[in-house]
């Protein structure tokens, strides 16, 4: 089993000369009728082609294309209309700085060290027998009605995977950047535009992983009980047993039981880098990739999140993020509604901490069994941006109280402040301790520096509009 052949470009090395290429295939496939779990299904079916996906058994299907520039613009809940507004680059745009990729990179890390579930991410490199140990202790409070509980231990191991540090949403804004930094690469797929070489390197990121489910794949009975050398969020692990099983993009993402979650919404801020000051190319990009893993409110959240930072990696103001991402959220959708309700209680709250409550009360899900809605976690960091005047200092440590959505909203509002303060906006504490990547969910980055990423997407990205 092993994910579909290569682009049919007219030419067949466009790929032969990327290191350890994995396979790719065409853009589009046909979307199944399944009906996702746990939130309600999006609103209208996806798109669908008379081309047949992608066989994952070795066969030769029919090749296309990565999408038009303009394909990813679609209706209800694949997309936005045009009607429902859209920000404009910003034509007065400032010079590509530097330090706002590398606040951009840095502030994602440190919203993500900062939430109570990374040391549980990273809680992973310890031994089994650790994990084991306390979830024993927290049975034992619960029978015994003891109100001390335990955090992640290291007892006789060293303690070094539990100190502060980023975990998942690190490690896949990583991910995202590998995909951003091939297609940066004038020497690899040059016969592709610019935007059809970077939607083309994300597929190929992709494969690459589906790739390695297919292999675990052929040695486990079903994809679900697959080891996989990698930890994912659910929607990620589903998109990729999709791809492996042969399915291609929407099918990936719409017939998946989480959907509706913010896994691509952390991956399109790095998206955002190949598209500085432009958010409709920075949003349909991310859309492009969120087809991957999720559908509806999840693929909204990508875009909104890839046009905020687009803006703020050119010098736009706080407000003029937050409304960019606000044009990509349609009104009638759950992330749509609240978050403008969350932005009017943002501007009427007298300070970041003192809209926690607020956030918690009237936006937060208190019954689903996962804190990782976009619907949620969207409008809190775009609320906790507006709230801390783009304050790192002040949106992060808020986004952290909030311990329902602890697992990405203070990564995203990281990203998003990270990116309008620049890397001078990270204390050097923090700085220091979420720069390297421990590799707890994808090994294979270990020891990566965020900092040297963050010098190699700048020098891999055209200028912004008006440069």
């Amino acid at each position: 089993m092993r994910p579909p052949g290569p682009w049919a470009e007219g030419t067949t090395g466009a790929t032969t000369t990327l290191p350890n290429p994995p396979a790719a295939a065409d853009d589009e496939g046909t979307s199944q009728g399944g009906t996702s779990q746990g939130r309600s299904a999006p609103d209208t079916a996806t798109r669908t082609t008379d081309r047949p996906p992608a066989a994952a058994d070795g066969g030769n299907p029919p090749q296309g294309p990565p999408a038009p520039d303009n394909e990813s613009r679609t209706r209800g809940a694949g997309g936005n209309d045009e009607a429902d507004g859209e920000a404009e680059a910003v034509d007065h745009a400032q010079p590509l700085q530097g330090t706002r990729v590398e606040g951009l990179l840095l502030g994602l890390a440190a919203g993500d060290a900062a939430g109570w579930p990374a040391a549980r991410h990273r809680a992973a490199r310890m031994p089994e027998w650790t994990r084991r140990l306390t979830r024993e202790l927290d049975t034992f409070a619960e029978h015994n009605a003891t109100t001390t509980l335990p955090v992640p231990i290291a007892l006789n191991q060293p303690p070094e995977p539990l100190r502060l540090g980023p975990s998942d949403d690190a490690e896949w804004a990583a991910f995202a950047a590998e995909a951003v930094l091939r297609a940066g690469d004038d020497t690899v797929l040059a016969d592709l535009s610019r935007e059809r070489r970077m939607r083309a390197a994300i597929d190929l990121t992709w494969n690459a992983i589906a790739s390695e489910v297919a292999a675990a794949a052929d040695r486990a009975p079903e994809v679900e009980s697959a080891v996989l050398p990698l930890r994912a969020r659910i929607s990620v692990r589903a998109g990729l047993g999709n791809l492996a099983a042969g399915l291609r993009p929407p099918a990936t993402g719409h017939d998946n039981p989480h959907y509706f979650d913010d896994a691509a919404c952390v991956r399109a801020c790095v998206l955002a880098v190949a598209h500085p000051g432009d958010p409709r190319l920075a949003a349909d990009l991310a859309e492009f990739d969120a087809r991957y893993s999720q559908d509806g409110d999840g693929v909204h959240g990508a875009r909104a999140m890839a046009a905020a930072v687009s803006l703020a990696l050119v010098g736009a103001d706080p407000d003029t993020c937050v409304a960019a991402a606000l044009a990509e959220l349609p009104e009638h959708t759950e992330i749509g509604r609240n978050a403008r309700h969350a932005l009017k209680l943002a501007h009427d709250a007298d300070s970041a901490f003192a809209l926690v409550p607020l956030l918690e009360h009237q936006i937060v899900d208190h019954v689903y069994s996962y804190g990782i809605a976009a619907a949620e976690t969207v409008p809190v960091a775009l609320a906790l941006v507006t709230a801390s005047g783009g304050r790192i200092s002040e949106a992060v440590p808020a986004a952290a109280c909030l311990s329902r959505v602890a697992d990405s909203a203070p990564a995203l509002a990281g990203a998003l402040t990270g990116a309008l303060g620049g890397g001078a906006a990270i204390p050097a504490a923090w700085r220091d301790s979420c720069r390297t990547l421990s590799g707890c969910v994808l090994p294979r980055l270990t020891g990566t520096d965020l900092v040297e990423l963050a010098e190699l997407l700048e020098a891999t990205q055209p200028a912004p509009p008006g440069a």
